[in-house]
């Protein structure tokens, strides 16, 4: 596809040595995308990103819980909907997981499955060959949630489970995201929020107090719950959602939560970020770790916070609220009816 081909030169990435092995032709994609974020600040490394999500196909398990657990929360807002949603895209994140809830909901006929990784999208299409659903049309297309190689106004449902995060332009990137949209589509997205991992950031903090004298950046900034709302109104959606889930996930100890960070590709991918981990801090960290949080049975707690946005493309059939003023009945009136 010409409009992914030329963001992925602009970027300077070697795809087109594997570029063959995946399927880049899609009818919802643009020709022509002139689409550049506005965002000049850069808090993500997205080409390290990139290669993060490049290990974590290979990594990933298709029995991870916790992902599994997020994806289907996720999608049980689809049954809340007595429309159907013929054409979907799933943006990134965790895209195995979502793909295998999605089987039978939302009627879907055409599902396109995207992603900034090339081994990724090769792993959900290596996936799908495995279990493949005769019912759904199924494409996949390399590209970048930054810059949404996709037609405006061409899609039913826009999907993205833990993968919005890492954009560098939130705002932008759930823009692109409306616009994309048909006039009552629906966006459903899941993000980490800012309390996840809370437990590793003290301890991480500790270490590096004990160890360097001093702290460097390890964990991103994630979004508040505060900003949630504000996000969806400020990128245009209507009737915005949000709602939160914590999630406690156990581990053998505090390394085996690091290879689950890898696993999922949530590991750290922040522009100013400190490359070098001296060893007596790392294992500091876990020896903080397990004496902080360390539960009777030798495991150790991590605690995801999972936010969860809704939002819709304005259309004329949906709820609006009032204009101001245009009350019939004042507060006093319900006071005097009801008591107290």
């Amino acid at each position: 596809m010409r409009a992914i081909s030329s963001i992925f030169r602009r970027k300077s990435l070697s795809t087109s040595i594997r570029a063959n092995t995946i399927e880049s032709r899609c009818s919802f994609c643009t020709d022509n995308f002139d689409g550049i974020s506005s965002s000049k600040l850069k808090i993500f490394d997205r080409d390290l990103k990139r290669k993060q999500r490049d290990r974590a196909a290979w990594l990933s398990r298709s029995d991870d819980s916790f992902v599994n657990s997020v994806a289907d929360n996720l999608l049980d807002r689809l049954e809340d909907c007595k429309k159907g949603f013929p054409t979907a895209l799933c943006l990134g994140g965790s895209l195995k997981a979502i793909r295998q809830s999605l089987r039978g909901r939302g009627g879907i006929e055409k599902l396109i499955m995207m992603d900034s990784s090339i081994d990724m999208v090769k792993s959900c299409k290596d996936a799908e060959k495995d279990m493949p659903d005769q019912n759904v049309e199924t494409s996949f297309v390399v590209g970048d949630e930054e810059f949404l190689p996709v037609k405006e106004s061409s899609l039913d449902l826009v999907v993205s489970c833990l993968g919005l995060h890492w954009t560098n332009d939130l705002p932008g990137a759930m823009i692109q995201s409306r616009l994309a949209l048909k006039p009552d589509g629906l966006f459903l997205a899941a993000i980490l929020g800012g309390d996840s991992l809370k437990e590793l950031r003290i301890a991480c903090t500790i270490a590096q107090m004990e160890r360097e004298g001093g702290i460097s950046p390890r964990l991103s900034p994630l979004a508040q719950v505060r900003d949630a709302g504000n996000l969806l109104t400020r990128s245009g959606f209507a009737l915005p959602g949000v709602d939160v889930d914590e999630y406690t996930v156990k581990y053998e100890n505090a390394l085996q939560l690091i290879e689950h960070l890898r696993a999922m590709g949530e590991t750290n991918a922040l522009v100013q970020r400190n490359n070098i981990l001296k060893k007596e801090t790392a294992l500091a960290t876990a020896a903080v770790y397990q004496s902080m949080f360390g539960a009777e049975d030798g495991t150790v707690p991590a605690t995801f916070q999972v936010i969860f946005m809704t939002g819709w493309r304005e259309h004329s059939s949906q709820q609006k609220a009032k204009r101001r003023g245009s009350a019939t009945v004042s507060f006093q009136d319900i006071q005097n009816k009801f008591g107290e």
